[in-house]
């Protein structure tokens, strides 16, 4: 069986392989296709597709952004965007100057705190354009000794409720699937299963977020149970949204989940590639 992955972050956001080195993973690992669905950003998408056209990998350009629905935070993935797409770039522009603000407003509560980091701290070891999270300074205090393991970062100082951590400023999920569509993509909902709902409530907000444009649903993910990922196929089926699935892959940023096989058992068939591109009238 032909197996995919459509949920993978490169050193252009939080992880820690590069554009060009995902895809030869992807080749090394035996994937037919990734997505590249950085935060943010599509600076690495460009990147990572002309080295998967050398190696005979796939690779759709793709992005996650974090939004807003009615006060939660909800993580929309567009796939098959047009990364050139000058409607794209400006809105990513208001989102990653929304970042910046927000990582010098959490460096300066750090600073407070005892643990002073500078821009440059973030930077080591990043390529140009990437764009900064929470794991760029989780990595910096541990450089810096302040701490001893990355998770004391989130549970002491960056985490939800954290002294230094500062809410982000985000679009609407409306304005993000919008947003998405203009860019020619698809609006697909990232792990619905890790938002604290029960599988009633699931339910509830993608029928909500069907009315508002989205177009699918990440159904298989690395930490959904297989009555998870039964119970959302279902729902997709409903609600006519398609089915999509990826580990969220991030390098040595999250060591458990490996590219294509999460925690060791997803298998993300080639076939979900195919119906989104029949969503798309592509062929190949």
């Amino acid at each position: 069986m032909k197996l995919i992955d459509l949920h993978v972050h490169s050193t252009a956001s939080d992880g820690t392989l590069s554009p060009q080195e995902l895809a030869l993973y992807a080749k090394a690992k035996g994937l037919s296709a990734i997505a590249l669905t950085d935060h943010d950003t599509v600076a690495g998408v460009n990147e990572c597709m002309k080295k998967g056209l050398e190696i005979g990998v796939i690779v759709i350009p793709g992005i996650e952004c974090s939004a807003d629905y009615y006060g939660k935070e909800l993580h929309i993935l567009g796939y098959y965007i047009d990364p050139d797409s000058s409607v794209l770039q400006n809105k990513l522009k208001e989102l990653i100057d929304g970042r910046s603000k927000r990582n010098l407003k959490m460096l300066d509560k750090l600073t407070e705190l005892g643990c002073p980091l500078t821009l440059e701290d973030l930077e080591v070891d990043c390529v140009p354009d990437t764009v900064f999270t929470r794991a760029h300074i989780a990595n910096a205090l541990l450089r810096k000794g302040y701490i001893t393991e990355r998770k004391e970062a989130f549970s002491k100082y960056i985490g939800s409720n954290c002294p230094a951590y500062i809410p982000r400023e985000k679009f609407t999920v409306k304005a993000c699937i919008d947003m998405i569509h203009e860019a020619g993509g698809l609006a697909v909902l990232a792990h619905p299963m890790l938002y604290g709902y029960n599988r009633s409530d699931v339910t509830n907000l993608l029928r909500g977020l069907a009315l508002e444009g989205l177009d699918g649903v990440e159904c298989v993910y690395s930490t959904h149970s297989s009555d998870d990922v039964a119970h959302l196929l279902q729902v997709c089926l409903q609600l006519k949204l398609f089915p999509t699935g990826g580990s969220d892959f991030h390098g040595d940023n999250k060591p458990q989940i490996d590219l294509g096989s999460g925690y060791g058992h997803l298998k993300v068939p080639f076939d979900i590639l195919e119906a989104m591109r029949k969503c798309l009238g592509m062929s190949y």
